[in-house]
């Protein structure tokens, strides 16, 4: 189903737009007539794939591998970088990601018979490396729980990032984790402004309800911090300081950022959400960003993607920096041991 050409909003999606598939030579789109059906319900897709860990060799992503139990996502960000993967699935980065949905069922028994093999060599996994893994269907098909009793069960160390606080559900699997050193969490925040995170992350947990997870996994004894993702230049970064400084209250110990990055469709979904939500800023927004990539929306090469260059990425570098050092906050989290790995037998406890 694609969503109508014309600039709306519909309720509770990021998006109301199906851009082109750019590997699809053929592309519907909507007339005026048909837009009174353009907010189809979401979509299930049992998801075939035989293995669960992807791989990366990434200089600028701090694990070797993840693992995603969903392809696309209920949250329905509107700059999510993920979008552009929906792609390679025959879908649209729009409207699609976030109400076609695959769902790995396997994905724990995939991920113990990877862990099991021989050829296994003990890393930290990321849970997850894309789409997230606490999105709201996951509170009633437990894959992620799943996932991670096989990672306890191995003690395998991974490091959970999530907007959702359902994480706050699994936080005995994590602590168990974290007890061998195998295990940390980071809340993605992006915004205190509940108007504005209903409208750019429209089915995430509120922000509120983020630092209350945070609460929770350090009372539970998880290491956990927050990631200010993404900094969007005219639109979130005047509001680090003070993300930072009720994540810092909340319990985190460590706080890391990451600029807005706009691949292939994602910068049409993105910029239709600006002239849709906050037109007053669009051009602002946009010419921003463009100063963060060469006069680009988007720059691919490693090493500058994720924080782009010259004055203003060096001034949001700065105050991210700043904060942090305000507020007692590491630039990373722990970093996370295999040394209790282990490929138990079928008898042995989850917890000895």
């Amino acid at each position: 189903m694609n969503a109508p050409p014309s600039l709306a909003a519909l309720h509770g999606r990021g998006t109301a737009l199906n851009p082109p598939n750019r590997f699809q030579r053929l592309h519907v789109q909507w007339d005026a007539a048909e837009a009174a059906d353009a907010n189809p319900r979401t979509e299930f897709f049992e998801d075939d794939s035989r293995s669960i860990l992807s791989w990366n060799n990434s200089p600028d992503i701090p694990f070797e591998a993840g693992i995603n139990p969903y392809r696309g996502c209920e949250h329905g960000c509107a700059y999510c970088f993920a979008r552009q993967y929906h792609e390679y699935l025959g879908y649209s980065a729009g409207l699609d990601f976030e109400t076609r949905i695959l769902v790995k069922t396997r994905a724990p028994k995939l991920l113990r018979h990877e862990l099991a093999a021989p050829s296994y060599q003990p890393t930290r996994l990321a849970l997850c490396g894309a789409t997230d893994a606490y999105q709201p269907v996951e509170s009633r098909l437990r894959i992620t729980r799943g996932v991670l009793e096989v990672l306890a069960e191995f003690r395998n160390p991974v490091g959970v990032i999530t907007k959702n606080a359902l994480v706050t559900r699994d936080a005995d699997l994590l602590a168990e984790l974290a007890r061998h050193g195998a295990a940390a969490a980071a809340i993605s925040m992006t915004t205190l402004d509940e108007d504005l995170r209903g409208k750019l992350e429209p089915r995430t947990s509120t922000s509120a309800r983020r630092l209350q997870a945070v609460r929770e996994l350090a009372e539970a004894g998880v290491p956990v911090g927050v990631n200010i993702a993404p900094v969007i230049p005219g639109l979130n970064d005047h509001e680090i300081p003070a993300i930072m400084a009720a994540a810092r209250a909340a319990g985190a110990r460590w706080a890391g950022g990451m600029v807005l990055r706009l691949p292939h469709a994602v910068a049409d979904v993105f910029t239709n959400w600006l002239q849709v939500h906050v037109p007053q800023a669009a051009e602002k927004v946009l010419r921003r960003l463009r100063e963060l990539r060469g006069g680009e929306l988007n720059d691919s090469r490693f090493c500058t993607r994720m924080k782009g260059e010259g004055t203003r990425a060096a001034a949001i570098s700065k105050l991210l920096a700043v904060s942090r050092r305000k507020h007692g906050l590491a630039e990373h989290g722990p970093e996370l041991s295999t040394a209790a790995f282990r490929r138990p037998g079928a008898s042995r406890s989850l917890f000895t």
